[in-house]
Parts: C-alpha cells; structure tokens; sequence
C-alpha cells in the first residue's frame, strides 16, 4: 500500500510551517534517511529524512509552498509493484487530503506591488491627455521614462524638465545602490503614491515570526528598564591574561565574560530566573542564557544552556558555534527555543546605551553598550576608567523593581570582579 508522507512537526510547539525545497522528484527512489526536503520554521530551515523507504510516486505540496499544517499530507511514496492507480485509490480512500496548493513564492511578475500612477490634474474632456513641456517629453523620451508615473509640479500639474530630471536622478541612485540583484532580476524598481521609487523585498519567515512576537512582547508585557554602569578595567585586564596564556587556542571576547556573569548572578540571585504564566511565576533551576545573534534571515537566540555551570573557554566555544550555526540557518529547534535570560549586545557597534525588547516567555533581556574611557572619582582623585552601560528589560509582572535592581547589583559584582565568576 502506498507510504503517506506528512508534514512534520520539527518542534513541539509547531502547527505549520513552509515547504522551502524538494530533494527528490517524483520518480526518484527513496531510502530510509535520505534528505528528501527543507521545511522553513519561524526560526530555521531544516532539512527532513525519509523514514520509510519507496519510489517517490507524487509531490501534492510544491516547494515553495507556505503556511503547510502540521500532519497535512505531502506526498505518497510507492513500494515495490505499485503505480499511479494505488496513488489515486489512496488518495480518493483519503477525505483530509487537502487540494493542490499553489506556490505562494513571489512570481518576478507579482513580487512587487502594482506600481500607483501619478497623472496631473486632469478634466473629464482631457482625461486621456499627459500635460508635458516639449523639453520633458524629450529627456523622457532619451531616458525610457514613462511620463504617466510622474506627478508634474508645473502650472495646472504640467510635467516639467526638472520632474524628469529629479526622477532620473533618483532611478540612477537607487540603480547603483541595488544593481547587482538588479541584475539578476530578483528585485523591481517600483513607484510609491508620492511618486518615490523603492524595491520591494519580500519578508522571509523568520523576520515575520520575528516581527510578530516583538510586536505581541511590547504590546502585552508590561516592560520597564533599569540601566546601570559596570566598570570593566579588570574585566579587559583579566580577558588580555587569558588570552594571552591560550596563545591561540581560544580567544574570549568581553560577551563571553557577560554571559557568563548574568548566568552566575541568575545562579546567586534566582528570584530573576523566572518567566510569568497566569497560574504561575516559574523559576528555573537553571540559567539558559539566549544570545542574540544577527542573520541574513533575520534575529534569532541560540541558547547557551546551564551556563552557570560552564567555565569561559567553554561558553566563547559554545557561543562561536551556536552563532556560526544560526547564521547558516542550521540550528535545532531546541537550539533555540527557551532559555530564561536574554543578553544583547550593541557595544562592538559602538552603541553606548539601548533598550531591548523582552524575548516571550522570558521575564529580562540585557542590553549590553560599548565601553567608554571616561573620568571618575576614586577617593577624592580624579582618575580614568572604562565603563560600559548595561539595561536590563523586565517584565515587571514576574520581576517587580526592587528584584531587578538587586539582580543588577549582583551582575555588577561579577562584571567588575571576573576572577569571582572562576571560582
């Protein structure tokens, strides 16, 4: 009887996710493990393994394909001595079978919106009628310029030489900012209604994931932030020590320090290990500190897991990886999904202070500037230091005031005083 497959469920709380490729063709014999498609989740592309065996009798999703629930039948493998009359009997006995879905990949004719045409002020006896000067219609004409998409700012909306002119500058700019996709034709140059020309870049599903749980975070938790200095003049000392003594063999950067002291202070201080739910605030056991981590696709937070139990070396290797991964789009779901504490960094883009949205469910996320040499007073001198600004975002239904300062205090101990995150 022919082999049903379906969509999988690539983590537990997936319901749907889109068919990016096909690596097999109807007609191409299967074997058990073989990589026979790419699923994109809201986080990754991973790749699917066949678990049975067959001849790949017929594709019924095609790549490319969004938005596929989870269990929703994809295609029908045959075993030995069956053909195309078991697939139709299968599918007929089949009453879920969905109907064949069209890829809702953008098409090079529709993946950008239909452009607005700006016509000048027109009457109902000259609708038809484009009111140009000779001189613009001439340089439109040299330049390929469709004179309909342009909105004249001469007398009664005359289109004038220096309408054409501005929006031949502009296409020329944007032209050389984006040529080479130009070229391979994966982006179009279209008009908005106030007449400014953009290209349309189709959001992947990651940043639409992405977008949408920023946006549900700040709408539905109830941030506030508290932000406090940390001095890191013995932090940078300590780390050049370090790196020095592994003459090549690592190299720990100032993240890998600060993750590892929000996961000890999460350790010492745990009433900020927590997340909220409705019938309770939970505090975990252990500190899974998410990375943010910048993509080609998109953000996304691999977890370093129980981190408080994790020396440096282990944490900046742990770290390179997950981020090396992400980047590839190759990590697991349970890579990615979780952790209790979120740490982002802007400091090597020399932001000096931010404030980060809360990563649901978490309850913090710290926000982490550039250091910065800067005068303080020590004892009454006067003296120089290296300070860097840290914000931390709290959900203050799971972490009220007084705990996230107490937290904070705790972070800054360990921020100023690294040899104590070694012991």
């Amino acid at each position: 009887m022919p082999i049903k497959v379906l969509m999988p469920a690539l983590s537990p709380t997936m319901t749907e996710g889109n068919l990016a490729k096909w690596h097999k063709s109807e007609g191409d014999m299967v074997e058990s493990g073989d990589v026979i498609a790419e699923i994109e989740t809201d986080k990754a592309t991973m790749e699917v393994e066949a678990v049975d065996e067959g001849i790949l009798g017929k594709i019924l999703v095609p790549a490319g394909t969004e938005n596929v629930k989870v269990n929703e039948l994809i295609a029908v493998l045959l075993e030995d001595g069956e053909n195309d009359n078991d697939i139709t009997e299968i599918l007929n006995k089949n009453e879920a079978v969905p109907e064949k879905k069209e890829s809702s990949a953008p098409s090079p004719q529709n993946s950008s919106p239909k452009k607005q045409e700006l016509k000048p002020m027109q009457t109902e006896s000259t609708a038809n009628r484009i009111f140009a000067t000779p001189l613009a219609r001439r340089i439109a004409n040299d330049k390929g310029i469709n004179l309909s998409n342009i909105q004249g700012s001469g007398p009664k909306g005359r289109i004038v030489k220096a309408d054409v002119v501005s929006v031949t500058s502009d296409k020329l700019q944007v032209t050389s900012v984006i040529s080479s996709s130009l070229e391979t034709g994966n982006l179009k140059l279209e008009t908005n209604e106030f007449g400014m020309i953009y290209t349309a870049i189709p959001n992947n599903n990651i940043k639409k994931i992405t977008a949408k749980r920023l946006q549900e975070s700040k709408q539905t938790v109830p941030h506030f932030y508290l932000t406090i200095e940390c001095q890191i003049d013995e932090l940078m000392r300590t780390r050049a020590k370090m790196n020095d003594a592994a003459k090549g063999e690592y190299k720990l950067s100032v993240n890998d320090f600060v993750v590892k002291a929000c996961a000890n202070a999460l350790k010492a201080y745990p009433a900020a290990n927590v997340s909220w739910s409705d019938e309770a605030v939970r505090q975990y056991v252990h500190s899974d500190i998410s990375v943010a981590v910048s993509t080609p696709n998109g953000l996304i937070t691999p977890i370093v897991k129980q981190a408080e139990l994790k020396g440096l070396k282990e944490i900046s290797a742990e770290v390179k990886d997950l981020a090396g991964r992400a980047r590839e789009g190759k990590l697991k779901p349970e890579e990615f999904q979780g952790g209790t504490f979120s740490v982002s960094n802007l400091g090597m883009y020399g932001i000096k202070e931010f404030g980060a949205i809360i990563n649901p469910p978490q309850a913090c996320i710290l926000a982490v500037g550039a250091g910065e040499e800067k005068p303080y007073v020590d004892g009454g001198d006067i003296k120089i230091g290296t300070f860097m600004t840290c914000t931390l975002s709290v959900d203050h239904r799971a972490v009220d005031g007084a705990v996230g300062a107490e937290y904070l205090q705790i972070l800054k101990t360990y921020i100023e005083n690294p040899a104590a995150m070694l012991l």
